[in-house]
């Protein structure tokens, strides 16, 4: 005990974070359209492989929600033994970017694209699992989804089974939503857990017509890439695929990471080895055809609320995991599929910032404007596309809002005209300052005065030169120009 002296409360919070790790890892998978038993692996993994790592001591990593449409849009395309490849190639590139010391500027990433990718992730995730709560086929694209929610919920309401497995669903996510406030020992534990047991006792026992998990067996379930699967690494898209699991996955963790830390007072996160972790978590998975991994800010949370002082915790959760796959793989087969469908629309939901959204119009609305835009373009288009198309959107902003200059035009009526510049003179500006120059009387001097500029770039620059040179005339003075 002298070396472990956390031992109790570790162990504590370890069998908390199991309990709230199962019906995710289980409906992440689902959803993903891998096996059920993929998800444990990666919990497994995130236990202990990622948790004895140094880099951040409470926070949990696993198969996370955030990942599940860009998971299932690569199963879909490439095959589900392509996954490990994608996989173990994302983590090498983690540990790549970890031991080049990448892992602070993640922090750097801005908080309205993040915010904007878990949105449109939200989305997307609850469109595709309101198909999976009837028990219908989605779509594949995400506008799809949504379009054709309106023809799924007429098909749910004219059959007895669809109806069945909707009830199911609703009342997956109404115990969720309810469950954390009774009182006493009760609300103590999770609200999926004591969801995914309810909804499997009550279809058990009244022999409710819906589907349930499919069992093949943990160590069945395990598929190593082959050499043959090797060669999907020489199509473009799925190198693609590659870089936005590694760069989702690493954001999404370190973003946790940050998160966890204002939850606690012990040992802070070194984002660097954390992200060292996760990739090496992510190769592991990769090696045993696992889905990618993450840190999870529920489970990451959850452990601490539950009183963890070392990762000890999350290393036990990972024990717990693996005995339970493979002790009771029997228990995974009566778990009604609309269930895991109902937690995942509450974990979609919960991805979305809708107080968050409204703080921003109010107080920022070019964030707020980011995070939409983001939201819609991984809706309309794909995760990796609308995460970049944010980050652009996020860089011109932020050139936008840092090139402000201010011009001061003197004309004493006599004399030459005085012209001021100030601020910082870049491209996006150069339309403005053109105007005001151009609208100078074309008899009379002019004196342009740089020195109050703290910064001008090269196509200001050129521009002003030109205009300067056109400006002088045979019968004007040259314009002269003040420069620091």
């Amino acid at each position: 005990m002298h070396r472990f002296p956390h031992l109790r409360q570790d162990a504590a919070a370890s069998l908390v974070v199991f309990l709230v790790a199962v019906p995710l890892c289980l409906g992440v998978a689902v959803a993903s359209g891998a096996p059920a038993e993929l998800g444990l692996i990666t919990g497994i993994v995130g236990g202990l492989v990622t948790g004895l790592l140094p880099g951040s001591s409470l926070q949990v990593s696993g198969p996370a929600a955030g990942l599940t449409v860009l998971v299932y849009q690569a199963v879909d395309s490439y095959g589900l033994p392509a996954l490990g490849v994608i996989v173990l190639a994302a983590g090498l590139l983690q540990l790549a970017m970890g031991a080049l010391r990448l892992g602070r500027w993640f922090r750097a990433m801005s908080l309205s694209v993040i915010e904007g990718m878990l949105a449109g992730i939200g989305l997307v995730l609850i469109a595709g699992q309101l198909y999976a709560a009837a028990g219908l086929e989605a779509p594949a694209g995400g506008v799809d989804k949504l379009l054709g929610l309106p023809g799924a919920a007429a098909d749910a309401l004219a059959g007895r089974e669809t109806l069945a497995s909707l009830a199911v669903a609703a009342g997956t996510v109404l115990v969720m939503v309810l469950w954390r406030r009774l009182p006493g020992p009760a609300g103590a534990v999770p609200g999926a857990l004591a969801a995914v047991l309810l909804a499997t006792a009550v279809t058990a026992a009244f022999a409710v017509p819906v589907a349930t998990v499919e069992v093949r067996g943990l160590f069945d379930s395990v598929q190593p890439p082959g050499t043959d699967t090797l060669g999907v690494l020489t199509d473009v898209g799925v190198l693609g695929t590659i870089v936005a699991f590694a760069l989702i996955a690493s954001a999404e963790s370190l973003f946790s990471a940050a998160a966890v830390d204002r939850l606690h007072t012990g040992p802070r996160t070194r984002y660097n080895r954390e992200l060292m972790a996760q990739g090496a978590g992510n190769t592991v998975c990769g090696l045993l055809g696992a889905l990618p991994m993450t840190a999870v800010i529920v489970r990451s949370s959850a452990n601490v609320q539950a009183g963890a002082r070392t990762k000890a915790s999350r290393v036990l959760h990972g024990v717990w995991l693996l005995l339970f796959a493979a002790l009771l793989p029997s228990v995974l087969a009566l778990i009604p599929l609309p269930a895991l469908a109902g937690i995942l629309i509450h974990a979609g939901w919960k991805l979305i910032p809708f107080r968050g959204l409204v703080t921003l119009w109010r107080g920022q609305r070019g964030e707020a404007l980011v995070l939409v835009v983001t939201a819609v373009s991984i809706v309309a288009v794909n995760m990796f596309e609308g995460v970049l198309i944010g980050l652009a959107l996020s860089v011109v902003k932020t050139a936008w809002e840092s090139s402000k200059v201010k011009l001061e035009v003197t004309d004493k009526g006599a004399g030459p005209v005085q012209v001021h510049l100030s601020g910082n003179a870049t491209f996006l500006r150069l339309p403005k300052i053109l105007d005001t120059l151009e609208s100078l009387p074309q008899d009379r001097p002019v004196e342009l005065d740089l020195t109050a500029l703290h910064h001008l770039d090269h196509a200001c620059s050129t521009a002003l030169s030109h205009w300067a040179e056109r400006h002088s005339g045979t019968d004007t003075p040259p314009v002269r120009l003040t420069t620091r």
